[in-house]
């Protein structure tokens, strides 16, 4: 079984950090707060010239790319996609974690919305992966405030170094994402 990775965009100005990578759980439903957060912040990126990258799948995968677009295309289905996430551009990849790595590595900076255990697997890996390769490392964005109550108790129940999660951003509005990322362009 092959997993995919999408990218959505809308063509804008060339920043140093314009890919940014959706992260977050797929059983949202549209009505639901964490499909519409991650829909008007792919939205409201795209609109400033932002890439926007998501796993191909339903919930806030699905959000991002149909935030992102102008235009909505069909495309083919592949198993492990959800049918009407109509993206622009189609990476196969050999499974979740090939396709998680393929997204972290080819995006500048990550945005963690709510989601399950698998929204979990990605933020670890993406938070790891920053720690791993700093001074190189890509900004990671928390999406909502109840992130947290979860830092928290993480740092309480395990061994965090206060510069690990100095490297996590708190946001809880797409302008918010956007005042952030347009910041960490102007240094």
């Amino acid at each position: 079984m092959n997993d995919i990775t999408t990218i959505s965009s809308i063509e804008g100005e060339n920043k140093m950090y314009k890919r940014i990578a959706f992260l977050g759980g797929a059983a949202w439903e549209e009505s639901e707060e964490p499909y519409t957060q991650a829909f008007d912040t792919a939205k409201l990126l795209a609109e400033n010239g932002y890439e926007v990258f998501d796993g191909g799948g339903p919930g806030v995968m699905k959000a991002a790319t149909k935030g992102a677009q102008k235009k909505k295309k069909k495309k083919r289905h592949y198993e492990g996609t959800d049918l009407t996430n109509d993206v622009d551009m189609e990476i196969v990849t050999l499974d979740y974690f090939d396709r998680t790595k393929v997204l972290l590595q080819n995006t500048d900076v990550h945005i963690v919305f709510k989601g399950s255990i698998g929204t979990l697997s990605e933020f670890g890996m993406s938070w790891v992966s920053s720690w791993i390769h700093e001074p190189n490392s890509k900004p990671i964005i928390m999406f909502g405030d109840f992130w947290n109550e979860v830092l928290d108790a993480i740092e309480k129940n395990l061994f965090i170094k206060p510069a690990e999660r100095k490297m996590l951003t708190i946001c809880s509005t797409p302008q918010e994402v956007l005042k952030f990322i347009d910041s960490i362009n102007q240094k």
